[in-house]
């Protein structure tokens, strides 16, 4: 039987279609702002719902307390104060690469970015919930950065790309009828690949103005987050203090307290000088007016104070030197101030101690805690302190401000809890402090160790006379002498600074004869009251402080 048609003509075949790939700048663009967006959202709200909230602090804060021990003490000795610096930026250097990598697995469309995102939103979210000084309205910062976040991301992604689908070589069926013009002539709608298609999105110009707006508003959110919690933080409360006048206020240090010309620091630390570390990614922001502390556990009487019942306890003045359990040999965690407050003794005598007690478990307002020998903090002649102020001044915000623990001779891990807020008499099976499950000693007396500040290490200078020049401490003891040696041979007592207190250092300076030019090497070492002198074994800083002798090289010509 014969064909009715044309043998020729073949069905019309179906146009496929495939997403575009979005140029990559583009991409990289939008995951960045992407994340400025999430980051200034949780900024912003935290400002009001309270800047522990921020995801951003709350994962960095939960990244220090899982930091092993190890990996801290590197992380002081290599960076020092400015180790939390240090930490932000790492954070921002990951966070960074996470939205580049983010960019570059979206090309297809938005889907992986947006896993990553909402990935990352819940570590936040998380982290955040599971502080122990944040509120119940906290969560709300982690929501709203991972929703701007994932609002950002897809905007830009959809305005990135630069066409909805493009078809493959094909051909599409004419709805109205055979593939036919109206002229006759055979119709096809074959479209290359590569080719736009209709209904494209938005071009370059478009894309770079949505972007740009979107990273305009994160900036007016970041802004207005710094502004918000700037005025909702305890700056002002400390500047309306009322002056800390001491009952009896302790003289002035003796001029010959420090050989500052010869090389020493200062007698006396400024505030801003005075060395820092703790865990606080933020400083704490305690208004004096909101600030309590409660002393309870094992006493006869819970007492809750408010910052004017501290004051008007009658103030006292102490000069004590503190110093970190992280120092290493010859480091400079190490500072001298003259506390204002009240002595922390009588507090818990007032409280009523009871037998068995062991430790008191001190916890600052960011959650953070350490336990101190309760036998330690009742020695009449010990001098704890409820400090409140620090060289005259209220305390810096970052040294505790309103109110901190100093106790002379300990180590601040077991005794200076700053921005302190609640103190239980217990035991120590009881409870624990933070940096106990961490490897470090529950009772930690301050080490005789001693220093050379002059001259620096690997300095050079003319032979003949060299002056050497450095600090020593021994807390709660007191320095007794300091030697130093050159090149190996015979200790050579130095001339020391005045005995100021035992809970101070002290400083000294000694000329050195060094009439041959080349390399030499000078160590020193301390001998307290009691009668013992500074060890040589090097140890570090593990499990209570670092030993040996400060020993520096230098050259003469």
């Amino acid at each position: 039987m014969a064909s009715t048609g044309d043998s020729s003509q073949q069905p019309a075949q179906p146009a496929t279609t495939t997403p575009r790939r979005v140029p990559r700048v583009r991409l990289v663009i939008a995951a960045i702002v992407a994340l400025a967006a999430a980051l200034a959202a949780g900024h912003l709200v935290a400002a009001f719902v309270g800047p522990q909230a921020s995801p951003l602090l709350a994962v960095g804060n939960t990244a220090i307390d899982l930091t092993p021990s190890w990996l801290k003490d590197f992380a002081i000795a290599t960076f020092g104060t400015a180790d939390k610096l240090a930490l932000l930026v790492g954070m921002g250097g990951v966070l960074l690469g996470l939205a580049v990598l983010a960019a570059l697995a979206s090309g297809r469309g938005p889907a992986p970015g947006t896993v990553l995102i909402v990935a990352v939103g819940v570590l936040g979210l998380v982290a955040v919930v599971t502080r122990p000084d944040v509120g119940r309205l906290a969560a709300a910062a982690p929501l709203a950065s991972l929703a701007a976040g994932v609002a950002t991301w897809l905007l830009l992604h959809r305005r990135a790309s630069p066409s909805d689908v493009v078809e493959t070589a094909g051909t599409r069926p004419d709805r109205a009828g055979p593939d036919r013009t109206d002229s006759g002539a055979e119709r096809t709608d074959e479209v290359p690949h590569g080719t736009r298609a209709s209904g494209a999105t938005p071009g370059r110009r478009q894309f770079l103005v949505t972007a740009g707006g979107a990273a305009a508003v994160a900036g007016v959110a970041g802004l207005a987050g710094g502004f918000v919690g700037g005025a909702r933080d305890a700056t002002s409360s400390r500047a309306a203090a009322p002056p800390l006048r001491a009952t009896r206020r302790l003289p002035a240090p003796p001029n010959d307290a420090d050989f500052a010309k010869l090389g020493t620091p200062t007698f006396l630390t400024p505030n801003d000088a005075f060395y820092r570390i703790d865990t606080a990614l933020s400083v704490p922001q305690v208004p004096a007016d909101d600030w309590r502390l409660r002393i309870h556990g094992m006493v006869d009487r819970e007492l809750e104070l408010s910052y004017d019942d501290v004051r008007r306890r009658g103030l006292i003045e102490r000069r004590i030197t503190l110093c970190c359990v992280s120092n290493q040999v010859g480091g400079e965690l190490i500072s001298t101030a003259t506390f204002t407050g009240v002595d922390l003794g009588d507090l818990l005598r007032d409280a009523g101690v009871r037998d068995g007690a062991q430790q008191l478990l001190s916890s600052s307002s960011d959650g953070w805690t350490c336990g101190t020998p309760i036998d330690v903090l009742l020695e009449r002649d010990r001098g704890a302190m409820l400090a409140l102020g620090m060289n005259g001044q209220p305390l810096p915000l970052e040294h505790g401000f309103p109110a901190r623990l100093v106790v002379p001779g300990l180590y601040g891990y077991v005794s200076a809890t700053k921005w302190v807020t609640d103190l239980e008499v217990t035991t120590w099976d009881r409870r624990r402090a933070y940096w106990l499950d961490r490897g470090w000693a529950r009772e930690a007396p301050v080490k005789t160790q001693s220093r050379i500040d002059r001259p620096s290490a690997n300095a050079t200078m003319p032979a003949g006379r060299v002056i050497a020049a450095g600090i020593a401490w021994a807390q709660h003891t007191g320095v007794a002498k300091v030697e130093v040696r050159l090149d190996g041979g015979r200790w050579q007592e130095a001339t020391l600074s005045a005995d100021v207190s035992d809970d101070t250092w002290r400083m000294w300076h000694i000329a050195l004869d060094v009439d041959r030019p080349g390399s030499h090497r000078i160590a020193c070492r301390a001998t307290d009251k009691s009668g013992y002198t500074q060890t040589a074994e090097r140890m570090g800083v593990l499990p209570d402080g670092a030993t040996g002798h400060h020993t520096i090289t230098f050259t003469t010509e």
